[in-house]
């Protein structure tokens, strides 16, 4: 039986077309077959990666051993909403800056494709978030986040008039420029930009972490995976909203729209090449980030 992955790359960089290539052929010489989505597909066009096929458009995973993902962690949650709920493992080179979720950094790369021909990986789960938005008039908008939910006011000049609820109980209600409901993965994401504690990803939990709340109190919160959240725009309030899961897929809020975040069922599985533990890879992440920071010039 041939052995396929599926490859996620945005070809707006020679260097990501450069390393696609080399992917690509080194998969090949070992008869590993490659594929790109439809939409893939037609992003590369002309460019010539080497011999690839076009995936099924309804489920570009089907007959795929792995998705791989050459790109920074927008592209990898990119590649999330093809692999989750397939079973087929999410493996990422981090071809971006911090790449969190990625599993192998560019200069890896060559490393990273005899660990997949070999199948010389583990699999990890990570949780992921149901949400669902209710407003009047609609019918029931349903959608998911491996990193986060994330609401946001719609408008600069106005702030976002929110009341919030764990398991059924209203906790708060202030102004802000949003609020964001995350999983442990995504706490090293836009979470912990606005404040939010670094959770380990073994951990299960759900952080809020509000976005400049005009309040008293408006601390980060981790509550039980169990818990339901909500977070309700008031409806007297006149600023509308907008929900993005992960920043991919988003949904205006009027006043008076409903979001409810649990855990999801479905998680995402990832690729493991080594089973170092997460604290090496937060130091590594942070090391790099702050070295790009000093190497920019901004730091002496």
């Amino acid at each position: 039986m041939t052995r396929r992955i599926l490859l996620v790359a945005h070809p707006t960089r020679p260097e990501v077309v450069d390393i696609a290539r080399g992917v690509v052929k080194q998969l090949r010489a070992a008869d590993v077959e490659v594929a790109l989505a439809p939409d893939e597909a037609r992003m590369f066009g002309a460019i010539d990666i080497g011999p690839v096929v076009e995936a099924d458009a309804d489920d570009p995973t089907k007959g795929c051993e792995l998705v791989v993902v050459l790109g920074g962690d927008g592209t990898i949650l990119r590649g999330a909403e093809h692999s989750r709920g397939t079973g087929v493992p999410l493996l990422g080179v981090n071809l971006g800056h911090v790449g969190f979720l990625a599993e192998a950094e560019r200069e890896d790369a060559t490393a990273t494709v005899d660990h997949i021909v070999s199948r010389a990986y583990q699999v990890e789960e990570r949780m992921t978030l149901a949400v669902t938005v209710h407003q009047e008039g609609a019918k029931p908008y349903p959608c998911w986040a491996l990193n986060e939910v994330s609401v946001e006011k719609a408008a600069r000049e106005r702030m976002l008039e929110v009341a919030v609820e764990i398991d059924g109980k209203p906790l708060s209600a202030f102004g802000c420029d949003g609020i964001v409901v995350s999983t442990p993965t995504g706490s090293t994401a836009y979470a912990f930009s606005l404040g939010g504690p670094v959770i380990w990803p073994d951990v299960e939990a759900i952080l809020m972490v509000p976005n400049a709340a005009h309040a008293l109190f408006s601390r980060p919160i981790v509550v039980s995976p169990t818990s339901r959240l909500a977070v309700e725009v008031i409806p007297e309030a006149e600023g509308h909203g907008i929900m993005w899961c992960d920043g991919r897929r988003q949904v205006e809020l009027r006043p008076g729209a409903r979001i409810e975040v649990t855990r999801s069922d479905v998680p995402v599985r990832l690729a493991r090449l080594n089973a170092s533990p997460f604290t090496d890879r937060l130091v590594a992440k942070f090391d790099l980030s702050v070295a790009g920071w000093r190497g920019n010039g901004r730091s002496r």
